[in-house]
């Protein structure tokens, strides 16, 4: 019985994972492996596939075909427009932190009768479509918007801000979009402080940035880093946003992919582009891990 017990009690654990196992491999894995699959094909004249194995979509992200005599030439389009993604991505993170921490740390700090109120309104901006949302920030910054409508009542300009098609309207966008991605997460550290240790440190004689950089942010760590993933993966394949506050000048990767599957009909191309981008996200997950472990090693 004592060998048999074990057993079947492990028989019954893989039993029930089974549905979820099921569901992770429809919806997760298989999808995976039908993009992996198309980027490994050749495009058709008319759009779809050719069932024909080709690496031409890899190739065809650095190197270009001459029409003349089929010699690779090296071109950085697509690479341009992932760094325009990367520094978007990178400057809206940024920009949540530095604004979604203390925001955080005040909801942290009210009665606890109060934050469930402040986090409520933190998501109120869940409870409509992100669609809605853009066009919503589009119409406060558009040339006869609210925001220049009201600067110009009160005398600050004379002519209306440029702010709609340009990068600021893209980062601001994101930023909307974004922002409670990045206070949830800190909001949930935060509220583990014990506020006993920051008195401590103030009678220790430490100043406000030593408390903060010593006691307050260690604590809070895991929360910056979920937020920053939180907010940096999305935003960097993002497609709303960028299409409708940059009015198509500036383009990213999420309209690049949706180009190549759209009015291109190149779906290897595409397919291939969303299996880079993902390769990059996971490479630099994988060195932020292996980084986390040596200094978790290094502090212990």
């Amino acid at each position: 019985m004592s060998v048999a017990g074990p057993e079947a009690e492990a028989r019954q654990r893989r039993w029930l994972t089974l549905p979820a196992v099921a569901v992770i491999t429809l919806f997760g894995v298989l999808p995976l492996v039908i993009v992996v699959v198309y980027s490994l094909l050749r495009s058709a004249p008319y759009g779809g596939v050719e069932w024909t194995f080709s690496t031409d979509a890899y190739v065809s992200f650095l190197y270009q075909k001459d029409i003349f005599d089929d010699t690779l030439q090296f071109h950085a389009d697509y690479l341009l427009i992932y760094g325009r993604s990367l520094a978007f991505s990178v400057v809206t993170t940024f920009v949540c932190l530095i604004l979604g921490f203390p925001t955080a740390y005040f909801i942290a700090t009210r009665p606890v009768a109060t934050r469930q109120i402040w986090l409520l309104l933190v998501t109120i901006p869940f409870w409509s479509n992100l669609l809605i949302r853009t066009l919503a920030i589009m119409l406060l910054i558009r040339d006869d918007g609210l925001v220049n409508n009201g600067l110009m009542w009160l005398g600050v300009i004379d002519t209306p801000f440029v702010m709609i098609f340009t990068d600021f309207a893209i980062v601001l966008g994101l930023f909307y979009s974004f922002l409670p991605f990045m206070v949830l997460p800190l909001f949930s550290s935060l509220e583990k402080l014990d506020f006993r240790l920051v008195e401590a440190g103030f009678d220790l004689y430490a100043n406000r940035f030593q408390v903060l950089t010593r006691i307050i942010l260690p604590i809070a760590r895991p929360g910056i880093v979920a937020g920053c993933l939180l907010v940096f993966i999305p935003c960097i394949g993002a497609y709303v946003t960028p299409l409708i506050l940059g009015g198509g000048k500036h383009l990213m990767i999420g309209s690049l992919i949706a180009e190549q599957f759209g009015s291109a009909r190149n779906w290897p191309m595409g397919a291939a582009q969303a299996l880079i981008l993902m390769a990059g996200v996971l490479v630099a997950l994988w060195f932020y891990g292996r980084n986390a472990r040596r200094g978790v090693a290094h502090a212990r």
